[in-house]
């Protein structure tokens, strides 16, 4: 019978923080994450037996692979221990909780590091969106668009309209959300960013057009950042001096990974209800593992929100509404803090930043926040149950947790 797999710690850098004014690279990056985390678990790096990087580009953005060898450069009690890398575009870091629980689950190791991280503001606005279009088919997809992933969510926000009918208005609302949830986060990158009005509106000067249909506000943007988890087990937990039953659980997860070409997974759903039914398979999955019947009896959720349409896309995924109806979710104010599923209450991608390495891992830290209380003024009350969807590429990689306490 396999372990339950506890979150003994979980840390996250300042988003907004630009560690390449500062000549830091990779290293420092994961250096602060691993000494918060460590920190706020107060165990020493000594009790690490394992530990798992997940990273997108690292050897495109800072010339550097071979990021365990760089983490084991970190400290010198993490030199020797069996460090891997894992990639899946945005759904890296979620890879790498995978591979740590996996570990757990197996009885191989009981304290297990999971850390993503990646560094992207150091590079123009073009050069980033270059590298970041390798998590697309190589040489067929976007290769007319300026900006890749922009253009690759306006397939998707196209294929909405051509089902169901898009209400734009209550797209961008998902934007404004979001923005305003990151004002009272001190890690998120926009947290003091100002907005005029009309910046969430179809206005040409205030919220220019990047790709299609899709305005500036409805784009998360590159930032740099890390983010760790120490996962452990329940006798762990108790020989490092915590008690399992305060600590936050990881109750189930989901993972799929489907065909990469965009328009592939379009067509493959051509007579189903859903746009991408992976993506749903991946929530259910995670549910039914967390021994849930829908999505009813999650608090909060955490959701990938690369692009408002991407969050509006997640809406009727998770069965919020029936399928093409997301829009009445955002208008009845349902996924707002005050709502009755509150989803992305610290900012999601669009508001804190988009460190693509790290961004699952990131989501796994504000859940164990709201659970255990700590979450501050993005706090939900009675928020006992949250559940993580991140997305790797055009939906490729999928992966979904269910945290608990």
């Amino acid at each position: 019978m396999s372990k339950d797999v506890f979150i003994l710690g979980w840390s996250q850098t300042d988003f907004a923080r630009h560690w390449g004014r500062e000549n830091k690279g990779l290293k420092e990056i994961m250096a602060s994450a691993l000494e918060d985390v460590l920190q706020q678990a107060d165990i020493p790096a000594s009790a690490i037996q394992s530990a798992h990087v997940g990273n997108f580009i690292g050897e495109l953005t800072n010339g550097q692979g071979q990021l365990g060898g760089v983490l084991a450069s970190v400290d010198p009690a993490l030199h020797g221990l069996p460090i891997s890398r894992h990639e899946a575009a945005c759904a890296s870091g979620s890879m790498a909780v995978l591979s740590a629980m996996a570990e757990i689950e197996a009885g191989r190791y009981d304290c297990v590091l999971a850390i993503g991280v990646e560094q992207e503001r150091h590079l123009s606005g073009e050069i980033a969106a270059k590298h970041m279009a390798t998590a697309a088919l190589a040489g067929e997809e976007s290769e007319a668009a300026t900006f890749c992933w922009p253009w690759m969510f306006e397939g998707l926000a196209a294929e909405y309209e051509r089902r169901y009918g898009l209400n734009e208005n209550a797209m961008r609302e998902i934007g404004k959300i979001n923005f305003a949830n990151a004002k009272d986060n001190p890690r998120a990158q926009t947290r003091d960013w100002q907005f005029a009005e009309g910046s969430f509106d179809a206005d040409d000067s205030r919220n220019p057009l990047v790709e299609g249909r899709l305005r500036r506000n409805d784009c998360a943007g590159f930032t740099d950042g890390a983010a760790a988890v120490l996962l452990v087990s329940a006798d762990k937990a108790r020989e490092l001096g915590a008690d399992p039953e305060k600590l936050p659980r990881i109750l189930g997860w989901g993972h799929t990974t489907a065909t990469i070409r965009q328009t592939d997974k379009i067509a493959l759903s051509a007579n189903e209800a859903l746009i991408f039914p992976h993506v749903a398979k991946a929530i259910y999955d995670a549910q039914h593992r967390a021994g849930l019947p829908n999505t009813g009896m999650i608090d909060v959720i955490e959701t990938h929100d690369c692009f408002t349409i991407t969050e509006y896309m997640a809406i009727d995924h998770f069965g919020i509404t029936g399928p093409g109806e997301s829009w009445q979710a955002i208008e009845d104010g349902r996924i707002t803090r005050e709502g009755a599923i509150p989803i992305n209450p610290g900012g999601g991608l669009m508001g804190q930043g988009h460190p693509v390495g790290a961004t699952g891992i990131r989501m796994l830290a504000d859940a164990c926040r709201q659970v255990t209380g700590s979450a501050g003024a993005a706090q939900i009350d009675g928020a006992k149950r949250v559940q993580t969807l991140n997305l790797g590429g055009s939906a490729t990689t999928i992966a979904s947790f269910v945290v608990g306490c």
